[in-house]
């Protein structure tokens, strides 16, 4: 069965969070994921928060940027994270965007080697293991965690260009892709993670989760084609969703058709109502994913 979840925006103020993670919960939403964009929530405190208020909803990050972590830290609170929530969390990395990086001085000169050191060690020192690394970026001397996660956790990378792709097929437990990504934009990515999977070897399950910008109500379709045309990909054809729940699901079935495991509805920026929106995910569209 395809996976189904929904998006918290950093859009909306945290204070938000509480209020649509508990409906989130209660109506049975199997994921909601958490953006950290800069420089509006944090990725690991919104989702400490959304764990702690809810009981049974998994919480995704996606994505913490690597560049602004030294791999201990992330390590650190992601251990913390999946032992007080076992099986709950889902975390996800990333370049960044280069634009936001630059601004904080932590623009990497070689994104993917960075993030090719960050996977290797952060994965390892999930898994319980002590790490000594001298790569460009990532130095450690003598690194273990005293509390990894009592069971295997999976460590996701957002991806976008072929390198990167690759990259999460070698080194990651499962990819996740931008709202940018149409359906034939997802079968080439799976190439390129099943080139990289190859690779390296890796034969285990690899997630590939994709986001799908969709909104329904009053004014869908022009919120939709405002906020693809504001990302300029407002000409790319099968960007984004607009309709009712019959219309949303057909979306989602054709990502998973091109292979997609985990589909996470996007609200616009401007949803006017983000806890009908989990709703309406949950309650309506669910039942039509099969």
């Amino acid at each position: 069965m395809t996976g189904l979840g929904a998006v918290f925006r950093p859009q909306l103020a945290p204070e938000r969070l509480r209020a649509v993670a508990r409906v989130a919960d209660e109506v049975g939403l199997e994921e909601l994921w958490l953006w950290e964009d800069c420089f509006r929530e944090g990725g690991i405190s919104t989702a400490a928060a959304a764990l702690a208020w809810t009981e049974r909803v998994r919480v995704g990050v996606g994505l913490l940027p690597v560049p602004l972590r030294n791999v201990a830290v992330t390590a650190m609170e992601a251990a913390t994270l999946h032992r007080m929530f076992p099986g709950r969390p889902v975390l996800g990395v990333g370049h960044g965007v280069q634009d936001w990086m630059g601004q904080v001085g932590a623009r990497a000169e070689s994104p993917l080697t960075l993030l090719r050191e960050h996977l290797v060690a952060l994965r390892e020192l999930l898994r319980g293991g002590r790490v000594t690394s001298t790569g460009r970026y990532v130095r450690l001397d003598d690194v273990a965690l005293d509390w990894p996660p009592e069971q295997p956790v999976e460590v996701l990378a957002g991806a976008t260009g072929p390198r990167s792709l690759r990259l999460a097929g070698e080194a990651a437990d499962g990819t996740v892709l931008t709202a940018n990504t149409p359906p034939d934009g997802v079968r080439r990515a799976r190439r390129l993670i099943d080139e990289g999977r190859a690779a390296s070897g890796r034969t285990e399950t690899h997630r590939v989760v994709v986001y799908l910008l969709a909104a329904t109500g009053s004014g869908a379709a022009e919120r939709l084609r405002n906020e693809l045309v504001a990302e300029g990909v407002g000409a790319v054809p099968d960007l984004g969703v607009a309709g009712d729940a019959q219309a949303v699901a057909d979306a989602v079935r054709r990502l998973a058709e091109a292979g997609a495991d985990t589909v996470i509805l996007q609200p616009t920026g401007d949803e006017p109502d983000p806890e009908e929106f989990v709703r309406f995910a949950a309650e309506r569209v669910r039942p039509l994913v099969a």
